[in-house]
């Protein structure tokens, strides 16, 4: 096991922290193991999304009792990443705050599950979609972060 000190920090930030960075936090600590110390926040946080409760609930997770938090919050904290990853588009990107440096800000845009508009069932497909989209972005910045 690492000790925290050598573990990579890694914060997923998006929106509501309702449903994509959720998705991302989790798969980073299934795929990524103890490699990682890792969290997602919202720049304002609602409630998690029960569309991505059962897409992640379909592949082992049980989000249940996972709650939201701010991104501000950490902030306030003083909390320190060594990547803050945005999983929102850049239009909402520039609204996230600006943690202290240094850490590596990165970009992965994905389509908000709240625009996901059409019957429950399409509403699913495209949650699954977006997860495995994720899922797939994830494990290749684990390769990377794991190989260099």
């Amino acid at each position: 096991m690492s000790s925290s000190s050598n573990k990579i920090k890694v914060l997923f930030v998006c929106i509501h922290n309702s449903g994509r960075s959720q998705i991302a936090e989790e798969y980073l600590k299934r795929i990524g193991e103890d490699r990682f110390e890792v969290e997602s926040a919202g720049y304002s946080p609602t409630s998690l999304s029960p569309l991505i409760r059962k897409v992640m609930e379909e592949d082992g997770f049980d989000l249940s009792g996972k709650k939201t938090q701010s991104a501000w919050d950490l902030f306030r904290e003083g909390r320190l990443f060594n990547y803050v990853i945005t999983v929102c588009d850049r239009a909402h990107e520039e609204e996230c705050p600006l943690f202290p440096k240094p850490f590596t800000q990165l970009n992965w845009p994905f389509p908000d599950p709240e625009s996901f508009t059409g019957t429950e069932k399409e509403k699913l497909e495209r949650a699954r979609a977006l997860r495995e989209s994720i899922k797939d972005k994830v494990k290749k910045f684990v390769e990377e972060k794991t190989n260099s």
